[in-house]
């Protein structure tokens, strides 16, 4: 076990180490999602690429993970929070897809709108999907 982690487990309590785990999740994902954003800014009426792509690969990740700490491994303490509910929880943008939709409605590109949340939902689905039967194929091949 590495020096940090031997330091931490014997100076913070469990509730902190998971505060901890999900905090530092969270800032990796943040600025993931943010990096994305800033790297690939959206024009008006245009699809929004950084926000479709952060919110299909959170849920390939999510899905993946889920299924491979519970199916696979001992789940541990920390990954699940560290990954699943710090990392993708943050990556992952609910809201900003739901104001991308409206926006593009409102500006008058309703089909595009509706594209938008409809490829969002359906490739979201399909990556989850994909990700749980890539984890299992793994266990069983």
């Amino acid at each position: 076990m590495p020096a940090v982690v031997r330091l931490l487990r014997d100076r913070l309590s469990t509730a902190q180490l998971r505060v901890a785990a999900i905090a530092t999740g969270g800032a990796i994902g943040a600025l993931t999602r943010a990096g994305a954003g800033h790297a690939f800014p959206v024009r008006a009426g245009a699809w929004p690429w950084p926000t479709f792509a952060v919110n299909i690969a959170g849920a390939f990740i999510l899905a993946w993970l889920t299924t491979r700490l519970t199916e696979m491994v001992a789940p541990t303490r920390y990954w699940r929070l560290l990954i699943g509910t710090g990392f993708c929880g943050a990556l992952t943008t609910f809201s900003t897809f739901q104001v991308e939709t409206i926006k593009l409605a409102r500006d008058g590109h309703t089909a595009l709108g509706a594209a938008y949340a409809v490829a969002s939902m359906t490739l979201g689905m399909a990556a989850a999907v994909g990700a749980t039967v890539l984890a299992r194929r793994h266990r069983y091949g």
